[in-house]
């Protein structure tokens, strides 16, 4: 049959619109394929119903934030690198670090006895150091942790931390400075020489845990993006919201913030989410293995949900260690050599360290209450 012009014409215009409207719905596809598509996260921000608040804790509401050093600071090291995007649901947190009078509590209930209290391994603690290491004289091998010294000059290299840190026989929670010292009128300071096993020891008995690396660093940004202290950007003020060094570290420390060592919980304003000490005092153990390319390996996800940290611990300068991620920074940071104060610093030790400026606080999930109920 042959076709008149009109209808050739009105055929020819249905195919070309066809035609069309196919090349039109393939560059959707190939747009649609092309582009990312983001994550579709539920996250838990509110408190469930019939859950009460803990006593001495905070609710942290879910939410996303970026994890990491962020582009504007100056002091910020390598392991702090890249940033990247993270979140994490809501959970209960300890407003302040758990303190002598908490620790105490815990230590008459179950006559527990911290690592700096107990006899040395010495088997144990080979495994984290060169192979042929030779044993130290049985005088040295005794009951202790490291306490604080200060240095009667200045240091030129402040990489070499045994400067000012000595293996104190004796010192232990109790007695946080050494033989003589007390925790007698001290009950409200943070809880010092505390090594990993015994923060997780303490958890068990509270019904807690240790937070993430990630759920820490989330609390303590309280939702400000940019900001490199949890109270902004202004050190100026810093004397006013932490416990740090002030002054000349390891000489003189003026004390301008009201303290020379150890401050009582609380002795500073809170973050935005109800959170003491999220800066300085003491450092703060997380569940997370320290390891140095993990920051580098997670930023290739878009958004990592609920990390639990590396599954692995590695340290690159000391490939021996087996560390856990340690957060908030003490009264020993100072601007000349680390600012931990800030909230992207990270630092690690291993299980069985305990430091005069070490502790933690524990947080709570909702799945954790549900089963103690």
């Amino acid at each position: 049959m042959r076709l008149s012009r009109p209808l050739m014409a009105g055929s020819l215009l249905i195919c070309s619109l066809i035609l069309m409207g196919c090349k039109e719905k393939t560059n959707q596809i190939k747009k649609a394929q092309s582009e990312p598509v983001k994550k579709q996260i539920t996250l838990l921000k509110e408190v469930p119903a019939g859950i009460e608040r803990p006593a001495g804790m905070a609710w942290i509401p879910g939410g996303e934030f970026t994890q990491g050093a962020v582009a504007t600071d100056q002091h910020a090291m390598s392991h702090e690198k890249p940033a990247h995007k993270v979140a994490v649901d809501g959970f209960f947190m300890d407003i302040h670090e758990v303190t002598n009078a908490e620790f105490s509590d815990f230590v008459a209930a179950t006559g527990y006895l911290t690592i700096a209290e107990r006899e040395i391994d010495w088997e144990e603690m080979k495994k984290q150091l060169p192979e042929g290491t030779p044993k130290p004289h049985d005088s040295i091998m005794q009951p202790g942790s490291l306490v604080f010294k200060k240095t009667k000059e200045s240091v030129p290299n402040l990489y070499d931390f045994s400067q000012w840190w000595k293996w104190t026989i004796g010192a232990n929670w109790k007695m946080p400075n050494g033989p003589g010292s007390s925790i007698k009128g001290k009950d409200q300071d943070p809880v010092v020489h505390i090594a990993y096993h015994d923060a997780v020891a303490y958890c068990e008995w509270a019904g807690r845990r240790l937070p993430t690396e990630a759920e820490w660093e989330y609390a303590a940004r309280a939702g400000q993006e940019d900001g490199l202290y949890f109270w902004g950007s202004d050190e100026s003020v810093l004397s006013q919201m932490a416990n740090t060094w002030n002054g000349e570290f390891p000489v003189t420390n003026n004390s301008s913030d009201g303290f020379e060592r150890r401050a009582p919980v609380k002795s500073y304003p809170p973050n935005k989410f109800g959170l003491y000490d999220m800066a300085g005092n003491v450092w703060e153990w997380t569940s997370d293995w320290y390891n140095t390319s993990y920051y580098d390996q997670v930023s290739k996800t878009e958004i990592t949900v609920n990390p639990l940290g590396a599954t692995t611990a590695y340290n690159a300068t000391n490939p021996y260690a087996k560390e856990k991620v340690m957060k908030g920074g003490s009264f020993l940071c100072n601007a000349s050599y680390c600012a931990s104060y800030r909230i992207s610093s990270r630092m690690a030790s291993s299980l069985d360290s305990s430091l005069e400026h070490l502790g933690f606080r524990t947080v709570a999930t909702i799945e954790m209450l549900n089963t103690q109920q």
